[in-house]
């Protein structure tokens, strides 16, 4: 796959024009499916509705211009079988994933198959905001482990990728989200990581990684 790994979704020019470079083509004609599951651990539906809907207007994911998009609950998948949902997902340009708990999100991508399919889909993009990007980390650190805990515990996520991510990097409206904060979490990851503030998104294309976008970030080597 090829991964914009965003903070709170497609917030600047740079972003945007990653997001086509990765697509091969206009987002106009491209067809989207949105991933709201996250969002139920931490968020509630209203948030959930929020994302699919369009409404979150700092960070626009669905409401792009898409030539069409559907909802892909995660949840869902296993009462489906594959016969069902992996023919849509193939069919998708993209993958909007929204955010919430990224630990839940993890665990549903495990229980739903979504994890095995995803190294088969060589050209689809994942568009992830949030904990949709923090998912395919190796981990996110206790400081994002909200009230659900996975039944193993701990803090791991899927490691499709050999980085962290500290998001909202010195958002006004998360007084936890410091530099500062950002530099203790680093310390205590383990491995890698890139603190990234709402107008950057981290690029990973053929193993590639290149931050996009006009905001701040910080890379710690970890």
């Amino acid at each position: 796959m090829r991964l914009l790994l965003a903070s709170a979704g497609v917030t600047s020019p740079g972003i945007r024009d990653a997001l086509v470079g990765m697509l091969g083509k206009p987002v106009e004609e491209a067809d989207a499916l949105c991933i709201p599951t996250a969002a139920y651990a931490m968020s509630g539906p209203q948030r959930a509705w929020d994302f699919v809907a369009g409404a979150e207007p700092r960070c626009p994911m669905t409401e792009l211009g898409w030539r069409s998009v559907g909802l892909l609950e995660l949840t869902a998948l296993p009462s489906l079988g594959d016969d069902e949902w992996v023919s849509w997902v193939r069919a998708a340009d993209v993958l909007l994933v929204g955010g919430g708990d990224a630990l839940y999100l993890a665990h549903w991508m495990r229980e739903s198959g979504m994890v095995e399919l995803l190294p088969s889909l060589a050209d689809t993009v994942w568009l992830g905001m949030s904990a949709g990007s923090m998912v395919l980390t190796p981990r996110i650190g206790s400081d994002f482990v909200a009230s659900w805990r996975p039944p193993t515990g701990g803090d791991e996520t899927l490691g499709l990728v050999d980085f962290s991510i500290f998001p909202h990097l010195d958002n006004p409206d998360l007084p936890e989200n410091t530099t500062a904060d950002a530099e203790r979490w680093a310390a205590g990851i383990g491995g890698p990581a890139y603190a990234i503030d709402d107008r950057c998104a981290i690029s990973v294309v053929d193993g590639a990684v290149e931050v996009v976008g006009d905001g701040a970030w910080r890379r710690f080597p970890g």
